[in-house]
């Protein structure tokens, strides 16, 4: 079974983001890039489905600027068995991300795609939803626990109410949630073979696809300060504070 998992070039989460002064967007000179939490995980989980011998190769991909490169070689340090590189400038919103991925699954022919289940940048929470409908794929997102089968996918899920599980044909998509898997750390030793590594580049006209963007960022700002807190003398004080000023009740 082969498993294709695409990963994101993102600010990395402990870095605190700065909005460009003319507010066109994020400041990210001299910013720490990483791989996408989310996509760790995906990884991992397709990494730990290869050594338990459900998998046989797991390839890792992602769609971005030329050093997003350095993200498949962490990917590719992780265990992963190959890398393919679709090089874009800019932003690429997700309904041509999900198309990029749609080309590669038809060359690739996988059993099975994971993707984490939002991008921490943009919060999105659609690339894998938008995948499932244009390859008319069985989808289980959110995922907290994966079971591969015959020809099918066993997917605990969590929902507001707890958890649920359901079974879904392969091939299949699967979004990672963050209670999946414990991603692991690449060694010395993986870092320096991952340079040997097949890495594949290629450009979205490969796949035909157009990655003008539909959508206009017409200001980018900070969210407000906290403002500051007061006293109460009473609880009837607080409850008409919560439901006349707050408008909470």
């Amino acid at each position: 079974m082969k498993i294709l998992v695409p990963v994101k070039r993102v600010v990395d989460y402990n870095v605190k983001i700065r909005v460009k002064p003319d507010g066109s967007g994020v400041d990210l000179a001299n910013v720490k890039m990483s791989m996408n939490p989310f996509d760790e995980i995906a990884i991992e989980e397709a990494l730990r489905l290869k050594e338990a011998g459900k998998a046989t190769e797991v390839v890792a991909v992602s769609i971005g600027a030329a050093k997003s490169e350095e993200t498949l070689r962490t990917a590719l340090a992780m265990g992963a068995d190959r890398a393919i590189l679709v090089e874009v400038e800019g932003i690429v919103e997700p309904l041509s991300v999900a198309k990029i991925l749609k080309g590669i699954a038809s060359e690739e022919n996988p059993d099975l795609m994971i993707l984490g289940k939002q991008a921490i940048d943009d919060d999105a929470n659609q690339t894998g939803q938008m995948l499932s409908a244009l390859l008319g794929w069985s989808q289980a997102t959110f995922a907290s626990k994966v079971e591969i089968g015959d020809g099918s996918a066993d997917v605990t899920r969590e929902v507001d109410g707890g958890l649920q599980t359901i079974s879904v044909k392969l091939p299949a998509i699967v979004t990672t949630d963050l209670r999946l898997n414990e991603p692991r750390y690449a060694s010395l030793p993986n870092i320096m073979k991952a340079k040997k590594k097949p890495l594949d580049k290629k450009t979205p006209g490969d796949y035909g696809v157009d990655v003008a963007p539909r959508l206009e960022v017409i200001k980018t700002e900070e969210p407000g300060g906290r403002k500051a807190g007061v006293k109460v003398g009473s609880v009837s004080e607080l409850v008409d504070k919560l439901k006349n000023e707050a408008g909470v009740l």
